[in-house]
């Protein structure tokens, strides 16, 4: 397995604090992200180097397998078993400790030998190793987050189509089985883990599975009432001003919120706040009648 330097892959150091990793890694994720680089095989493999390294080295107790045991760190519990084992049997046949503080060049040799050729089992079969989980974040739309739709992911050189759901939530993590790390030795595939980000709207601010905006109203509708058209993520619908209605006023569109995650058919609410619009640029004509209003 060739060596990968995370540190290098972050452009970072080894004394990094867990906020240089993470501001390395948000900084280089959104230059390399497949959705900026659609057509860049390379940015595409750099983005999930940039992933694979994050994801070890924002972890303490991965990152310090990593530090100790370079490439071969996801093996460092089976090693660390079979040194205790042989430091036994060492004591027990003539008193002679297995310890030592060993290299990474030393770690792979024995590595090698115990668990690449014989693995310590019998009938010398080799020792199987569950792959390493991948950790990815996916940027998306409000609008997009709104309905179910296919996303083409860049995982390690392959390529994946996964669904995903309507009303997924800001942060949720989803499990992909399978589409992690190869295994070791015919062993089982890691999992890919994505967390979704999703951008904040211009017009609607989610909360939950409801939505708020505000909808701007002119001062006679306001006053005389009447209908308006007002714009929802599901489309355009028509809604009813009542007489007298005041700046700051509320009303609720009952099922035009957000989609409920994995619940077909069933939706949140929409607040909508008005904001009277006073009029600007009066006829002198106009002047007179609020005159009038005034006075009456």
């Amino acid at each position: 397995m060739e060596f990968i330097d995370y540190y290098k892959i972050l452009g970072i150091d080894k004394s990094a604090s867990a906020d240089d990793i993470k501001k390395a890694y948000r900084k280089l994720a959104r230059k390399h992200h497949p959705d900026v680089n659609p057509d860049d095989k390379d940015a595409h493999r750099k983005f999930q180097q940039i992933n694979e390294a994050h994801e070890v080295l924002s972890d303490p107790v991965k990152r310090k397998k990593y530090d100790e045991y370079g490439k071969d760190w996801q093996h460092a519990e089976e090693f660390e078993k079979m040194r205790n084992t042989r430091a036994n049997q060492n004591r027990e046949r003539s008193s002679q400790h297995f310890t030592g503080n060993m290299n990474e060049d030393d770690f792979s040799e024995f590595f090698q030998s115990v668990f690449g050729n014989m693995g310590g089992q019998r009938g010398g079969q080799k020792a199987r190793f569950r792959g390493q989980d991948y950790n990815a974040e996916l940027q998306l739309t409000l609008e997009e987050a709104y309905t179910t739709h296919q996303k083409t992911l860049n995982v390690n050189g392959s390529s994946i189509r996964i669904a995903i759901p309507a009303g997924i939530e800001n942060n949720q993590t989803i499990k992909i089985s399978g589409h992690g790390g190869t295994g070791v030795n015919g062993g089982p595939n890691g999992d890919l883990y994505i967390t979704f980000s999703i951008v904040n709207h211009k017009r609607f601010k989610r909360l939950g599975n409801d939505l708020y905006t505000t909808v701007d109203l002119n001062l006679y509708t306001a006053v005389l009432g009447g209908e308006i058209t007002v714009d929802t993520l599901s489309g355009k619908v028509k809604l009813k001003v009542a007489p007298e209605t005041q700046n700051g006023d509320k009303v609720k569109l009952k099922g035009k919120g957000f989609p409920i995650y994995k619940q077909e058919g069933r939706f949140g609410d929409l607040y909508i706040t008005y904001n009277i619009m006073i009029p600007t640029k009066l006829t002198e004509k106009q002047k007179q009648l609020f005159t009038e209003l005034s006075n009456s």
